[in-house]
């Protein structure tokens, strides 16, 4: 009897699943193993990572769903089994120890996961076992977009373009996995699921729009912003308002199906469903960029701008990441980001534009710290948008585009409802401030309780000033 086993990592899921879907027609007994893989976890510094207590939520849902598959076929006790170590020695320890002829996963396009699967493919041919790798976090992945001239795209507008045209040549394939179920392999006595503890890890705090886990939680939410897609292109923008979809956490661990995604936004048609198919391609050009061009995870895109001389301010980058720069809708930004693992990208944009052409500081310390908090962290589209933010990367933002963040403040959160939430020091101060508190007078401070200096920061720097600094920063290396 052939058998294979099926590593999941980025496609916590039960269905449209390319790695089970092709193990499952191809063998008779099918395994099915997720690794907590130690050379991840024990490079986090925050022993109640969100991301880990996510992350076991949805593989305690996926083997639940296996064994649900795999009874309604006629085999008891399907499930996951669930390693905790070094996945590149757990994956072929276990093949060995299971005797199966292949080993199939879902392609990841981080540069130390690359490299990760390479030991493992490596050791895994010197058993004589298979390993097959499959597409399937993105629609269409490395060198899928070209350019006529078959090179790389550079600017985002001509590789959607071309995206959407293979797209409509092609179409979007569906992985099934109940077909074949009945192959499923039951689990052996005395597997479980670890619990955080055993993890080496405990619960984070309550709290955030990201914070259910798993399939089914992913397709509640796809089911509301389905039902509001209509109005995206409009609401996206406005943090203080429920206009996005909240799917990106599930996006980054394949709890829900990009290729679903895609094929129902483009059945619901509209503007709204064309402006979010945007940005699900967007995602797949800063995988395409890192791809192609690994260096920007430590360098410019645009080499030019590795000369930038950025300022030594680790006052001013504590109090950024404090959310205490005494702008009030940078600042709400940043304690979301804080207090929930999650922020709106308005606020990514915006955040990130302050810490790098307000305050001066190496865009790489604040992508840094965005990779430490957010649920969703994703590596390819961190630093795409850090780079895009801080104008350095491909197809960025103009350096002489410098956000305002007053500006942005009054348009995006004009009633400064969402910055009332999470700047509570200003939850007293009326419309007519709320966007500049240091404009009010001592009386408007007392009635307003609070103190600009004191409760709650005077502005660090002075946009104007620091607006003409970045200028000058970006004209010496332009010359």
């Amino acid at each position: 009897m052939s058998s294979a086993l099926v590593w999941f990592r980025r496609d916590l899921r039960s269905f449209d699943h390319a790695a089970l879907s092709r193990a499952l027609s191809a063998h008779e007994r099918v395994h099915c193993v997720f690794v907590f893989d130690t050379r991840i976890l024990d490079t986090l510094a925050d022993r109640a990572d969100r991301r880990v207590a996510f992350i076991l939520r949805c593989v305690a849902e996926l083997n639940d769903a296996l064994a649900r598959l795999g009874a309604a076929a006629g085999v008891t006790g399907a499930g996951l089994i669930v390693r905790h170590g070094r996945a590149d020695e757990e994956i072929p320890r276990l093949a060995a120890a299971l005797g199966v002829e292949a080993v199939f996963a879902n392609r990841d396009y981080e540069p130390d996961a690359i490299v990760r699967d390479g030991r493992v493919a490596a050791a895994l041919a010197r058993m004589g076992t298979v390993f097959g790798d499959c597409k399937d976090q993105v629609v269409f992945e490395r060198d899928e977009v070209m350019t006529q001239g078959g090179t790389p795209f550079s600017m985002f507008t001509p590789y959607r373009n071309a995206w959407l045209r293979r797209l409509e040549a092609e179409g979007l394939p569906s992985w099934p996995v109940e077909p074949h179920a009945g192959r499923l392999a039951p689990l052996a006595p005395g597997e479980h699921l670890p619990t955080l503890a055993e993890l080496g890890f405990a619960p984070p705090p309550a709290g955030g729009p990201l914070e259910q886990a798993g399939m089914s939680a992913g397709g509640t939410l796809a089911d509301g912003f389905f039902a509001r897609i209509g109005h995206y292109h409009e609401a996206r923008d406005y943090p203080g308002v429920k206009g996005v979809s909240y799917l990106s956490a599930h996006l980054r661990f394949g709890t829900v199906s990009v290729r679903e995604l895609v094929r129902r936004a483009r059945e619901t048609g509209g503007e709204g469903a064309r402006v979010w198919v945007d940005e699900l391609i967007w995602r797949e050009f800063y995988q395409m960029i890192l791809w192609h061009h690994p260096r920007v995870l430590t360098h410019c895109f645009r080499p030019e701008y590795d000369r930038l001389r950025w300022d030594d301010a680790p006052d001013l980058l504590a109090a950024w990441k404090a959310g205490r720069t005494g702008y009030p809708l940078v600042d709400a930004g940043m304690r979301q980001l804080a207090g929930s693992g999650y922020m709106h990208n308005r606020l990514r944009m915006l955040t990130a534009s302050f810490l790098s052409k307000d305050l001066g500081v190496d865009w790489r310390l604040g992508e840094r710290h965005f990779a430490d908090l957010l649920l969703d962290y994703d590596l390819a589209a961190n630093n795409g948008g850090w780079q895009w933010a801080a104008s350095t990367g491909c197809d960025a933002q103009p350096y002489f585009r410098i956000f305002n963040p007053l500006a942005q403040s009054e348009r995006f959160d004009p009633h400064g409802t969402f910055i009332r939430k999470y700047v509570p020091e200003l939850a007293g101060v009326p419309a007519r401030w709320i966007h500049a508190p240091w404009k009010m007078d001592e009386a408007a401070q007392r009635a307003a309780g609070v103190r600009i200096g004191h409760d709650y920061p005077a502005p660090l720097v002075d946009h104007a000033a620091a607006r003409a600094r970045t200028l000058a920063r970006f004209g010496a290396v332009k010359g």
